[in-house]
């Protein structure tokens, strides 16, 4: 994956098949068929960074595009007729992170398939938008979709109209790669007629998150900056906003943002920013250190003569993500990763508090 599209995966994250169990409806479809939504709920109107979409009627075959919005149907029982690719994070090559192959056989898709043009020309299993070079418009076009969900995204005015050519697209609401969880949840559950099934995916998924929370009790009021680090240039500290969904989600659940976080999130919209190295002392109030790398990058960090000036990475308080894993991944928080991964991925910042 580019660096520009790791980036956007909060930019740059998880609920197990059990968790959507109580929120599904009944009726689900390999071919993308919305069968749990209420005709009656249409039309529906999304506001967007882009003005209004309107959703005339039920929608038959769902597509998604960018960043873990076909998760949102998958949670609640419909398969999609084509999604994003995954290019990051993915365990077996598949295309595909494990918490949706989870989710795709508790929906009776044969994974096994996944890749196969004859299985995804038979509507068997979705189609794979490979994104890496941006949206395929073509291959889109070809799933004949009804609607297109992007409510967590980055996409250009561009790339919204020529979507919105094939169908209703529902765009993000205001910020770039900025959607919460749960605006991600309501907008992408409100175009399928599932409004109310999305809330109580939300409530779930809280449940989940907070219960997390309280098993990794020493990360309550911990500052913890997650930050992406060129290791061949650590001239410059690479530091996510509150923007992103990344510390954005952190910040949600109750713990406070580092002041050098605070202080670049209100200078800006962007998700990410850089600062200087020379300037360590902004980081004197950070808790836990995060970002991706290997089992050689703590030490890296602690050897060099300006990050190791930092508190948190003197002090070892350090928690490295590893590189292109399902964890890494994970840490920008989605409906159907936070059951796979929450309690490892808190417990993993919570054990860097101790030089763990």
């Amino acid at each position: 994956m580019r660096i520009s599209r790791l980036l956007g995966i909060g930019t740059a994250a998880v609920l197990a098949a059990g968790l959507v169990a109580c929120s599904s409806p009944a009726a689900t479809s390999p071919d993308g068929d919305a069968g749990g939504a209420a005709s009656d709920a249409f039309p529906v109107t999304i506001e967007h960074v882009y003005g209004e979409t309107t959703i005339t009627e039920k929608p038959e075959r769902v597509a998604a595009v960018a960043w873990a919005n076909h998760e949102v149907p998958l949670a609640l029982g419909i398969v999609p007729v084509g999604m994003s690719k995954a290019t990051w994070g993915d365990d077996d090559d598949n295309g595909v992170l494990p918490w949706v192959e989870d989710q795709l056989t508790e929906l009776g898709v044969d994974t096994s398939l996944i890749g196969d043009a004859d299985a995804e020309k038979a509507g068997e299993v979705p189609v794979l938008f490979d994104e890496t070079d941006g949206i395929d418009f073509e291959a889109v076009a070809d799933t004949a979709p009804d609607v297109i969900l992007a409510a967590y995204s980055g996409l250009s005015q561009e790339e919204y109209d020529t979507l919105s050519k094939i169908a209703p697209v529902v765009a993000y609401p205001e910020v770039p790669w900025a959607t919460s969880l749960e605006d991600m949840i309501e907008m992408n559950s409100e175009a399928l007629g599932l409004e109310s099934e999305g809330d109580a995916l939300i409530d779930d998924l809280h449940a989940q998150i907070d219960a997390a929370l309280e098993d990794n009790s020493a990360l309550k009021d911990a500052r913890v900056l997650f930050s992406y680090l060129d290791m061949t240039d650590l001239s410059q500290i690479g530091v996510y906003t509150s923007h992103d969904t990344r510390p954005g989600f952190l910040e949600s659940i109750g713990l406070p943002a580092p002041a050098v976080v605070a202080e670049a999130t209100e200078g800006t919209e962007e998700f990410f920013v850089n600062i200087s190295s020379e300037q360590a002392e902004k980081f004197e109030d950070v808790d836990v250190f995060v970002s991706y790398g290997d089992d050689s990058t703590i030490a890296a960090l602690q050897a060099d003569p300006l990050l190791s000036k930092i508190p948190a990475i003197a002090a070892g308080q350090v928690a490295i993500l590893q590189n292109d894993t399902p964890l890494a991944a994970s840490a920008n928080p989605s409906p159907l990763s936070i059951g796979w991964g929450i309690d490892e991925y808190f417990a993993a910042l919570a054990g860097a508090l101790d030089g763990e």
